[in-house]
């Protein structure tokens, strides 16, 4: 197996009809529950309401995906899944994807980028909180399999933070 390149040569794009097999592969292997279906995924690709972003290297090189939701009316947007290839986690990935989530909502003049982690996902949370992400509230059997989440919220400014 080939090392995951440094963060530099991570590249963001929207996702692409060609991508739905390696979206719901990373899906079913990354997730227990909560999982988005090869249904919705085919449907958030063409939605004016998310935007399904790939993180890739090597031209091709699929490693990991985002995806985002815009509320009509509302300035605030969700990353509601991120997950990387387990070779990928900490090769900067995670920051790429969140970086492009950023710019996303920025482009629809939101004001801030908002999520939920699982209490237990402290990889997670670090990477949030370095990122500048503040907790705003627990919440209690959020998860389909009963386990809590935190939601956290950052303001977005209208420059792009540079990945530390």
């Amino acid at each position: 197996m080939t090392p995951t390149p440094a963060t530099a040569a991570v590249r963001v794009r929207r996702a692409e009809l060609s991508d739905l097999d390696d979206l719901v592969a990373l899906e079913e292997a990354t997730f227990d529950s909560d999982r988005l279906s090869r249904a919705q995924y085919r449907r958030h690709l063409d939605s004016d309401s998310a935007q399904v972003l790939v993180a890739s290297a090597n031209h091709r090189r699929f490693l990991g995906t985002a995806v985002v939701f815009f509320r009509k009316g509302s300035r605030v947007a969700r990353l509601y899944s991120i997950a990387s290839k387990p070779e990928a986690r900490g090769k900067g990935v995670g920051s790429a994807l969140i970086d492009a989530a950023e710019a996303a909502a920025r482009t629809r003049h939101c004001h801030a980028l908002r999520l939920e982690v699982r209490t237990d996902n402290a990889s997670a949370i670090r990477l949030y909180e370095r990122l500048g992400y503040k907790r705003l509230e627990r919440l209690p059997r959020y998860y389909e399999d009963g386990a809590d989440a935190w939601r956290y919220e950052r303001t977005l400014g209208t420059t792009l933070r540079l990945s530390a």
